[in-house]
């Protein structure tokens, strides 16, 4: 198990790296600064998923120091959520820089980040790495410091953004979705509902898992918050996207490229997404999985 000196040691090289990456934004010249604002979450909110998310947009001068200092916000603030993350959408469009420079300053930050990652998670007990990154470096969010930086040195059609729903996704086999459910059955008052139309539900649903064979195999595919997302595209056929939880970096592009800007996010009426799968358990997003 990694040590208070190893775990502070190298998230003391990601600091490091991370100012003299900031160094070098500031004094390289940029062609166009885009920082898109999201609110923060307070603490006693964590727990609610947003049906809008306003977004501030900055251009220019403020946008570049928006930018610049969203590398550096690592640690938990009075009030706010840790648990949810706040992210840093914004696209930073950089002209006439040293981009092997550059580009060696970004992948030696980012490995630092990882090798820090991989640090912490050398600690199998949840609990106990909790314990050892707080010790090590207090108050830091360490998520946020595990983030990676993207960026692109070749031109391309366009960068945009968009709003995209993910899914956490759990395979579990029949024996333990049966155990999740017993547990799920003692649970008081939930939902509201009287206790035997719970205990009723949970025995529905229980007997539907019962029915599988037990070599069936069985997935949780629950959705999460809704996160900003790059979306890069040369062609039809090329394209990529990324997360937008940090700004997104262009390197001595054309100037033709095609830029795109990240609006508010609306809720949709239903969820696009859920309509596809047919449901198990339609509480718990459990499915069987069929491929």
């Amino acid at each position: 198990m990694a040590s208070k000196l190893e775990i502070r040691s190298q998230f003391d090289l990601v600091s490091e790296l991370t100012q003299l990456f900031c160094d070098d934004l500031k004094q390289v010249g940029f062609k166009k600064a885009f920082y898109y604002q999201l609110p923060e979450t307070d603490i006693n909110d964590e727990k609610k998923i947003p049906s809008l998310i306003p977004v501030k947009k900055f251009e220019g001068d403020e946008a570049h120091k928006l930018i610049i200092n969203s590398y550096l916000d690592l640690y938990k603030k009075p009030g706010i959520s840790s648990r949810v993350l706040k992210r840093h959408p914004g696209l930073l469009v950089l002209h006439d820089v040293d981009k092997n420079q550059l580009t060696a300053r970004i992948q030696q930050l980012n490995k630092a980040k990882a090798d820090f990652k991989n640090c912490i998670l050398a600690i199998d007990n949840n609990d106990a790495r909790f314990e050892a990154v707080h010790n090590a470096v207090p108050n830091l969010i360490t998520l946020a410091a595990y983030r990676k930086i993207h960026f692109e040195t070749e031109s391309p059609y366009s960068v945009r953004f968009t709003w995209m729903h993910k899914h956490a996704t759990k395979t579990l086999s029949k024996k333990m979705a049966l155990a999740m459910l017993d547990k799920s059955a003692s649970y008081s008052n939930p939902r509201m509902i009287d206790q035997h139309t719970w205990q009723s539900l949970v025995a529905q649903e229980q007997s539907r898992v019962a029915s599988l064979n037990d070599k069936d195999k069985l997935r949780i595919r629950r959705p999460t918050r809704v996160s900003p997302q790059v979306n890069v595209r040369y062609t039809a056929q090329n394209r990529y996207h990324v997360s937008a939880a940090l700004p997104f970096i262009l390197i001595n592009p054309e100037p033709d490229v095609k830029l795109g800007a990240l609006n508010d996010y609306q809720k949709p009426e239903s969820h696009p997404r859920k309509k596809e799968y047919d449901f198990l358990v339609d509480r718990l997003y459990l499915e069987q999985v069929t491929d």
